[in-house]
């Protein structure tokens, strides 16, 4: 059997394209011929799976290039390999057959295939006899592509893939291969030059940065018990449930006794609990993707299906979510598809070329972050993000995904001066393949998951973020409210004296209230980069910084939409954050920070309690104006309700001077319990209030207004 001229010679340097036609065993006129490259062996004798003597091989190349013809038909086969003293045993990856098929290759090639992660990536499965990682990549540009690690001394001539030609996917599987091994893929590109080993962009798992290698993983071992859960979640419209949103950077909200990241076993132990006391219903994980760069806090991802290595195992990540889940807290992750870090271990140029980015820069460069744009008109870059929406549903169970960007996805000249960018056909600025892409995404989540919500990180008045696909929306459950953010910050670092002046940085929140289902978000974004903490940002003295920030906390929860609340400022954490400490726990040891905690304790389980709350926080039935013009007073009145449930009325009085009597219009005569009070003692205020409650009469009533302080009265009757 031989090879065309030149074959055998391109083998050796490791640049020929299909090893599969030269190498293991193939059927031949004197029957199997069977030929292996193994470097340092002197003798190789040839065995089935089972331990069979099939026959031996001559060396033909001191490289370590053996052939001979053995008795049987070609199948799997190992080699038992000699020199001086030392023997050992190779199975041959070159005498198995490809695992993927002609359906995959079809669904792969239309953008169709829903299971990606089941296919690509490295698989622990058992093959034609053998048991051991299948590994499939795609590289359509590349002339070869190899799978290489420990297993192999890191040599790409050792363990070149096959190539399927339809759809650029590379594939190998290596007998033997146990879980925990490192590895990455090295490319020949289209123009000869080897590319820097890639980490597999499906990789369940990864090293510890600064090491970027992926790490295989056996299929999961965990049980899962939160079927009540994820039962009650998809069952439910969450539009009209209570949803109070904890968010949190795993790697700095606590740390052990060494300044360590807790494990998510540890996390678990302390996060969970926590939440629970706390009263809110989601923790919203910053990404927990695998990244290199501490400081881009998860959001310059480079393992879009990789648990961070800095949490322990990826199993314990499973275990976190389904504990949390037990306890009744759903787990929300954020989620970056608008742009990924060109580190050379990553996707840029993934095989040569511009592969999972846009080759022009004004299309492909982002230019805030340094970073590479997603290709989104390209099936399989769809298909990707796509399926690794899917993925964190599916194998972690999470709840829902918080789209981070979505702004910078929907318009072509963000963040770009003229000239800078490339507009669509129709000449405009809008991301129509960015918009198909979203599109996608949120129904193969409904579709697949129900349950799971979306939520778009969206600055600009794109319409239709949260109506369904088919009403022409992006598909979106919800979208932050970046405005209500904004302005109520804006007016809440206002000396009282001019807020007079703004009173609309409050009430103009409620023109468009309702034009989509809303999160309020105080996040991350609101406490780094100089912004200070939220205790910062509130006017006056420190007293009147405690008393400003009771008051907008209980403002919020009575306002319509979602909460949503960065870690620490739950106990009004006075610095700055940083991902590079734990949050200062021992604020709590004050009354003043304690009090603002228990205040948001109170204000979860109020808002949980009551569906006047929350049951209509999208829709403008739930919310009713009772004084919204008393600017002169810098008071704000209003009603939130439900159907068939007590009405409560929100009374925000944002000066220090206590108004007492005022008169607030209420809609039932008779007795209005007050349920809430934010200058309350227990949550170190000056416990100025109304005895338990005011009673209505001629539909109104005479309200004592405590000092910078938010009150909230229920209808009892």
């Amino acid at each position: 059997m031989k090879p065309p001229k030149g074959a055998l010679k391109a083998l050796l340097a490791g640049t020929h394209a299909d090893p599969f036609s030269l190498l293991g065993p193939h059927a031949g006129p004197n029957g199997t011929f069977v030929r292996v490259l193994m470097p340092g062996a002197e003798t190789i004798e040839v065995q089935t799976l089972k331990g069979k003597k099939i026959g031996t091989l001559d060396r033909v190349d001191d490289a370590g290039l053996f052939e001979g013809v053995v008795t049987g038909d070609p199948a799997p086969v190992k080699y038992k390999a000699a020199a001086g003293e030392a023997e050992w045993l190779v199975v041959d990856p070159y005498s198995f057959g490809p695992v993927l098929g002609p359906i995959d290759d079809q669904l792969m090639g239309e953008g169709t295939h829903f299971r990606l992660y089941d296919k690509l990536g490295a698989h622990l499965i058992d093959h034609e006899g053998a048991t051991g990682f299948h590994f499939a990549v795609w590289a359509p540009n590349a002339q070869r592509v190899s799978v290489v690690g420990d297993f192999n001394d890191w040599d790409g001539k050792r363990h070149a893939m096959r190539k399927r030609a339809d759809t650029g996917v590379w594939e190998i599987f290596l007998p033997g291969i146990t879980p925990g091994a490192a590895y990455k893929y090295e490319i020949v590109g289209a123009d000869g030059l080897v590319q820097p080993l890639k980490a597999d962009p499906y990789a369940f798992a990864s090293e510890l940065r600064p090491d970027t290698a992926s790490v295989t993983t056996a299929p999961s071992q965990h049980v899962w018990g939160d079927a009540d859960h994820r039962a009650y979640w998809a069952a439910v419209d969450p539009r009209r449930v209570a949803i109070s949103i904890y968010e949190v950077h795993p790697g700095s909200w606590d740390r052990d006794t060494h300044g360590w990241f807790l494990t998510w076993d540890a996390l678990a132990d302390r996060l969970i609990p926590y939440v629970v006391e706390m009263g809110f219903t989601h923790i919203e994980f910053l990404p927990v993707s695998e990244h290199p760069y501490d400081p881009s806090w998860g959001y310059q991802t480079t393992g879009l299906y990789a648990p961070s290595a800095r949490f322990g195992d990826v199993e314990g990540f499973a275990r976190f979510v389904d504990g949390a889940h037990r306890a009744g807290i759903g787990v929300l992750l954020d989620w970056v598809p608008a742009h990924f870090p060109t580190d050379a271990h990553g996707l840029a140029r993934f095989d040569g070329t511009a592969l999972y980015e846009h080759d022009d820069p004004r299309l492909g460069y982002h230019p805030d972050w340094n970073t590479a744009i997603y290709n989104f008109g390209r099936r399989e870059v769809s298909s990707f993000l796509v399926n690794n929406a899917t993925f964190w549903a599916e194998h972690y169970h999470v709840d829902g995904l918080r789209v981070d960007a979505v702004a910078s996805m929907l318009y072509r000249d963000y963040s770009r001066a003229a000239g800078e960018w490339i507009p669509n056909k129709e000449g405009g600025r809008e991301n129509w393949e960015a918009v198909a892409f979203l599109q996608s995404m949120n129904k193969a989540v409904y579709g697949q998951h129900p349950g799971v919500f979306t939520i778009a990180e969206e600055s600009t008045a794109w319409p239709g973020v949260t109506n369904p696909v088919h009403e022409e929306g992006l598909g979106f459950g919800f979208k932050w409210n970046m405005g209500f953010m904004h302005d109520t910050l804006k007016y809440m670092a206002r000396e009282p004296v001019h807020r007079v002046h703004h009173h609309e940085d409050i009430t103009f929140g409620l023109m468009y209230a309702f034009t989509e289902n809303f999160v309020l978000p105080i996040s991350h974004d609101e406490v780094v980069h100089g912004k200070g903490s939220m205790l910062a940002k509130m006017s006056g003295d420190d007293w009147q910084q405690f008393a400003n920030l009771r008051a907008y906390y209980a403002m919020m929860w009575g306002y319509p939409g979602k909460k949503l609340l960065f870690m620490g400022q739950e106990f009004a954490q006075r610095r700055e954050w940083s991902e590079e400490r734990a949050l200062d726990w021992n604020l709590r040891n004050s009354q003043a920070h304690d009090g603002v905690r228990k205040l948001v304790r109170d204000l979860n389980r109020l808002y949980r309690e009551r569906p006047a709350l929350h049951a209509r926080d999208c829709e403008p039935e739930g919310f009713e104006w009772l004084v919204v013009d008393d600017a002169a007073n810098s008071v704000f009145a209003w009603l939130r309700k439900a159907p068939g449930e007590r009405p409560i009325a929100i009374v925000c009085n944002m000066t220090p001077i206590a108004r007492a009597p005022y008169r607030v219009p209420l809609p039932h005569d008779g007795r209005w319990r007050e349920v809430i009070n934010s200058d309350a003692h227990d949550y170190w205020g000056s416990g100025l209030g109304n005895l338990g409650g005011v009673t209505a009469k001629d539909g109104a009533a005479f309200v004592t207004l405590p000092p910078l302080a938010t009150l909230m009265l229920e209808y009892a009757g």
